[in-house]
């Protein structure tokens, strides 16, 4: 659910914070007074499209913050949040975009900066928003398949994993399978070009670790003479006449006079001994390695030369030799299916034959799996219509299977919600209803059901009760609650049906002080809800008849929440 949502600097909105609750929200407030710029801030925070003309009047940039608590821990968000490196401490979610006058975004979750596109990804598995005349996802047919999957959820589950590995192998294959037929030409001339830079690798002569091995090998070469002066001034000083052996030997023999007198010297003496003999025997190492020194300027220029080639198939194949030796086999595989292609082609072609049939069937299994959901959910969408006062409606999920033997990653399954609101008349696109109160009621229908699939952490609904009234609204109002029940509903109305059945309500007032214009918002509870909801009754005066029938309407409401528990 959304916890908080501080808002500053954002159209006519000063600084503004708002604490929400579980449940339904309703906000009211006379026209023009802010509500929709409230949902703008949020739509903003979801990653919707921003503009400088959002940011308020002298200001440097505006400023949108919220905080979302997720309970759940297989909520989805929280898979987006791993995928992207962001954690979510205690199932905290903070979001943050701030706009400024040159029309720059910085956007952060949980204080990492992120994308645009990242906050807009995160932001569609916490916030969905839907306003009178906004299409939505329920709106756009390309996403009623994947809606219907929702729906039929483990029904489908492993239809769909092993349709999808079975889609991955085909559309390989394929791809393979139509590189062969690419005309003579050209497969000429790719054979004569990865003929060329297979025997240029394979003339290389290409050994793992080889460049490092050359690399030291030049060092040492390269700096012979200071290594050789080193080397020999160190062997001078330990063997030298009068130098470091000598000293030491005399320490260990007078240190073993001591010893044979007093028992405490022996460690000592002991330890000097054995100083003397590592001493000596480093010594006849350096000299051997001394003798064996030798500087070979030939050397030197074969490693050059070698090193050059490295760089030079380096700058051809591969960052280095172990990528160039990969880049080899790989090519050398390309090589032999283009050698042997009229063989390969036939193998390929029964494979894909085979495919497609398996393709085909699990394919048809999807068809059936989600025909069988589909009719669950005609059923469950036609009796949130009647509740809707829609009796007479129909719906249906028409399937429009894709040509014979064309298959898709998600099947051969094309469907779109159809719905008649009258009878006598045929079945059209959900896409294409055109009333606003029908629409509406179909919008609620569609989001009571699949609010318990979508796992969206808040709704907000932006007067999506505009154009109809009466017993209407009252169905309206109900469904509305009973979306709350599974998500956060914040909902933006003028009816008083609708806002006396939420949970939390809050008031939306425009303010003029010192020749600025602000909004406000407080909530209300007791009297000023009673009378804020007389307002919405009369339109007008306030008066203690519409003050008794907001509380009617009040008490109605509390008891009709209490059936639905």
């Amino acid at each position: 659910m959304l916890r908080e949502l501080d808002i500053r600097n954002f159209a006519i909105i000063d600084t503004l914070s708002v604490s929400f609750t579980e449940g339904m929200t309703v906000l009211t407030g006379e026209t023009g007074a802010g509500k929709s710029i409230i949902i703008d801030a949020v739509h903003l925070l979801a990653g919707g499209r921003g503009s400088q003309e959002f940011i308020r009047h002298g200001a440097q940039k505006a400023e949108i913050e919220g905080l979302f608590h997720i309970e759940s821990e297989k909520h989805p968000v929280h898979k987006k949040l791993e995928d992207f490196g962001i954690q979510a401490s205690d199932g905290d979610v903070l979001l943050r975009r701030e706009l400024n006058g040159k029309g720059k975004n910085v956007c952060r979750i949980n204080g990492k900066l992120v994308t645009i596109s990242i906050l807009r990804e995160v932001g569609a598995a916490l916030i969905d928003i839907h306003g009178q005349h906004e299409t939505q996802e329920l709106m756009d047919e390309k996403q009623h398949l994947h809606l219907l999957d929702q729906f039929a959820g483990k029904l489908l589950t492993k239809a769909k994993e092993s349709y999808s590995h079975t889609f991955e192998k085909y559309t390989k294959l394929k791809r393979e399978f139509a590189s062969y037929n690419e005309n003579e030409q050209q497969i000429a001339q790719r054979i004569d070009l990865l003929t060329f830079q297979l025997r240029e690798i394979e003339d290389a002569q290409l050994v793992p670790g080889e460049e490092e091995t050359l690399l030291e090998e030049r060092k040492r070469l390269q700096n012979f003479t200071k290594i050789f002066e080193s080397i020999s001034q160190a062997h001078e000083a330990i063997q030298g006449e009068s130098k470091g052996l000598d000293w030491v030997g005399n320490a260990m023999s007078e240190l073993e006079h001591a010893a044979a007198v007093d028992e405490q010297f022996q460690e000592a003496s002991e330890s000097v001994a054995g100083a003397f003999y590592q001493l000596q025997d480093t010594s006849t190492e350096i000299k051997r390695i001394l003798d064996q020194l030798e500087f070979d300027p030939e050397r030197l220029n074969e490693i050059e030369q070698r090193l050059a080639l490295l760089q030079s198939l380096k700058r051809k194949y591969g960052a280095s030799v172990e990528d160039i030796l990969l880049y080899q086999e790989e090519q050398a595989d390309e090589l032999d299916k283009l050698l042997n292609r009229d063989q390969r082609l036939r193998l390929d072609q029964e494979k894909l034959k085979e495919l497609t049939e398996d393709l085909r069937i699990e394919a048809e299994e999807l068809t059936m799996l989600r025909k069988q959901a589909a009719a669950k959910l005609a059923k469950a969408i036609m009796e949130q219509l009647k509740e809707l006062h829609m009796g007479k409606a129909s719906f249906e999920v028409q399937f429009n299977l894709l040509p014979k033997g064309k298959f898709d990653r998600f099947g051969q399954d094309s469907i779109a919600f159809h719905i008649s609101t009258n009878v006598g008349e045929p079945l059209k696109p959900l896409t294409k209803v055109a009333s606003g109160g029908e629409l509406s009621r179909m919008m609620l229908a569609l989001k009571t059901i699949f609010s318990k699939h979508q796992g969206i952490t808040s709704i907000i609904f932006d007067e999506v009760d505009t154009g109809v009234s009466g017993r209407v609204a009252q169905a309206i109002a109900e469904k509305i609650a009973a979306i709350a029940r599974h998500s956060q509903v914040l909902c933006i109305s003028h009816l008083p049906q609708v806002a006396a059945m939420a949970d939390q309500h809050l008031f939306i007032e425009k303010k003029v002080s010192k020749d600025r214009t602000t909004t406000s918002v407080k909530e209300l509870a007791g009297r000023k809800r009673t009378e804020e909801m007389s307002r919405m009754l009369s339109g007008a005066e306030i008066t203690e008849l519409t003050l008794q029938h907001a509380d009617e309407l009040l008490t109605l409401a509390r008891d009709r929440k209490l059936l639905m528990k």
